[in-house]
């Protein structure tokens, strides 16, 4: 039998995978990612323990596909801001605030997981940062500024949207309970400005 071009075999699959997402997730957050118990999240599941091994081999991937998730999601979100704004600093202010909402999500806690994840000398390697979509993104809205007048044109737009993010994640990952954070990332954004403006 096929279901929308998929076999109920596969939409089951993807089911599993889905319960099994939901279930960690709650276990992370409960324990965090180092101390989840793969027993609980099978438990949760009502699946066999090596079903998830079967989807996800380590706790790690676990994350890992959160991440792919929610780049997308934020990605899809800030395309459609792009879309009614053409500003550069707002984009990149709504780019804060997008990430800031996953955190309030996730919780802080597992929000750290997943940033020291993100940096991890264990991750799995990929590809370059044109793979990521909300760095697309950012240098295709760099880009577009440059074309208005409103960016140096000796930027280089990628490299400017890989230096904005990996210095966001840097400053939430070592400030996350500074009173002074919300100041600080605005001041943040500022100053990114300031360094790919046209002189």
């Amino acid at each position: 039998m096929v279901a929308d071009g998929l076999s109920v075999r596969e939409v089951k699959r993807m089911q599993t995978r889905e319960r099994l997402l939901g279930a960690a997730m709650a276990e992370f957050k409960r324990a965090g990612m180092a101390a989840a118990d793969v027993s609980a999240i099978v438990a949760a599941a009502g699946v066999a323990h090596g079903t998830f091994y079967f989807h996800f081999p380590t706790k790690e991937h676990v994350l890992f596909e959160v991440e792919n998730r929610e780049e997308d999601r934020i990605a899809g979100l800030l395309n459609r801001f792009a879309g009614n704004n053409r500003d550069l600093g707002a984009l990149l202010t709504e780019t804060v605030r997008l990430v800031l909402g996953l955190e309030r999500r996730l919780g802080k806690d597992l929000f750290r997981d997943l940033l020291a994840l993100h940096f991890s000398q264990t991750r799995p390697p990929v590809d370059d940062s044109e793979n990521h979509a909300v760095i697309v993104l950012i240098a295709r809205e760099i880009a577009a500024a440059q074309d208005r007048g409103e960016v140096g044109s000796q930027v280089n737009p990628m490299n400017s949207a890989v230096f904005f993010l990996l210095g966001l994640y840097a400053l939430l990952t070592t400030m996350n309970d500074w009173a002074s954070r919300d100041g600080v990332l605005a001041d943040y954004v500022e100053r990114t400005l300031d360094s790919v403006r046209s002189r």
